[in-house]
């Protein structure tokens, strides 16, 4: 069997990826708030044997211009409140929550998460992100949304704490000894008095070493600053690349700076999204996406126009993208990474609208097929170094995620590629990545 082994995430939104998901039949549209529907995926995810469940999130809500929202994408449910009730459900899927470090505190999201981790006996991620949208800031005070070096500038001191903080208590300071009476043992648990440019934290945490030494760190984003963050701190990346040719330039650029900070050049897990649509056939899983594009209409064209910070009008769906969109240098609004996937793509291909949206959902890698075809699109991409595994984002929950583990997962076994089960109790174990040694305060 190869060395390498392909890792999955269930990265899911409400009723799925496809912005027509919800109105399908076979969904339901407010799923996203039943516990029942959250069982079934994490019952899914388990038995195929994947790393992780993923939850996106955003502390912020846009309506539409008549105050309605226009589906429940976007609509969610606090993912550390979520994924702790999992985690008693149960035994081995790990745990990956997004958190902001642009709208928390250090000291809030370490607690939090390795309570988490400590819930689920080591399966919790902090999923790190910046948060694109400027709108979100009024829910928190009035200082103004932070420009994009301030972000990640407070991001990696946001991190810095967090580890600190992590690592406030000795892996052995907890003795519980009720013949001498003493709880712990001396200077086993330690302040961190960080004094930073953005936080001042003391420290230490009221929760003990979690059972990983530290909960995994992933992070999300595909901008220069995003792909140094990830460098410098991340453990596994949740990135997008909607071609081979992206990837492989995207994880070149990540083992590069890797090195560079004197880390290991394969430390970090390279995980892009993989939207998928499943059939029996390839002409029924094209029957089912043309299905589903037409429950969806415009909501396409209005995704991807938010996507690439530019007015809907301005697209033309039988047209390439403007000129003036492809040649401009000004800085995406939104997310830089998921826009130049898009530019990227239809710049080497002189592509359509109609066209690029056949080739990415949510801006990410859309595959449609059979099983035999899905497969063959993962192993291409693993076999070459381009990425270490998928975040898995079907069309439509739950039936996407679970036609995957019945048909797909098989293939990739049978071939080699993937795990016939858990070898590891830790989301450490399933990702392959050691158990962290404690670090120095942050001064």
């Amino acid at each position: 069997m190869p060395s390498r082994q392909l890792h999955f995430g269930l990265n899911t939104l409400s009723a799925g990826m496809h912005p027509a998901a919800w109105l399908t039949p076979e969904a339901d549209p407010i799923g996203y708030i039943k516990p029942e529907q959250w069982l079934r995926l994490a019952q899914i995810a388990e038995k195929g044997a994947l790393d992780a469940i993923f939850l996106a999130d955003e502390p912020g809500l846009n309506l539409s211009e008549d105050g309605t929202l226009p589906g429940p994408s976007f609509a969610a449910l606090d993912p550390l409140i979520l994924l702790s009730s999992l985690a008693a459900v149960t035994t081995h899927v790990g745990l990956a929550a997004t958190i902001t470090t642009t709208y928390e505190e250090p000291y809030n999201v370490a607690r939090r998460v390795a309570s988490l981790d400590h819930v689920s006996r080591g399966r919790a991620a902090w999923n790190v992100v910046t948060t694109v949208d400027a709108s979100v800031a009024g829910n928190f005070g009035a200082r103004p949304h932070a420009p994009r070096e301030e972000r990640y500038e407070r991001a990696g001191e946001f991190i810095e704490v967090v580890r600190a903080l992590w690592d406030s208590w000795d892996e052995d300071a907890q003795i519980a000894d009720k013949a001498t009476q003493r709880f712990t043992r001396p200077g086993a648990i330690r302040a961190i008095n960080h004094r930073g440019k953005h936080f001042h934290v003391d420290g230490p945490p009221n929760v003990p070493r979690s059972p990983q030494g530290r909960p995994v760190v992933v992070q999300a984003g595909g901008s220069s600053p995003g792909i140094d963050l990830a460098a410098r701190y991340a453990e596994a990346v949740f990135v997008s690349a909607a071609s081979l040719e992206d990837a492989l330039a995207y994880t070149k650029e990540l083992r590069r700076r890797t090195a560079a900070y004197g880390r290991p050049a394969d430390a970090v897990r390279v995980l892009p999204g993989f939207s998928f649509v499943l059939g029996g056939t390839e002409e029924e899983a094209r029957r089912r996406n043309a299905e589903l594009n037409e429950f969806a209409g415009e909501r396409r064209r209005q995704w991807l126009a938010w996507q690439i910070s530019v007015d809907p009008a301005e697209l033309d769906w039988d047209k390439p993208l403007p000129d003036w969109l492809l040649t401009s240098k000004e800085p995406a609004s939104g997310s830089q990474g998921a826009r130049d996937i898009v530019l990227n793509l239809a710049r080497r291909e002189s592509l359509t609208l109609r066209q690029i949206l056949d080739r990415v959902l949510t801006w990410h890698r859309l595959v449609i097929g059979s099983p035999e075809q899905i497969a063959d699109a993962i192993e291409e991409w693993f076999v070459v170094g381009a990425v270490d595994g998928f975040n898995l984002m079907p069309d439509v929950n739950p039936f996407g995620i679970e036609a995957f583990v019945e048909h797909v997962v098989p293939i990739l076994r049978r071939r080699g590629l993937f795990r016939s089960q858990y070898e590891g109790v830790t989301l450490r174990d399933h990702l392959g990545l050691p158990h962290p040694e404690r670090l120095a305060a942050v001064a």
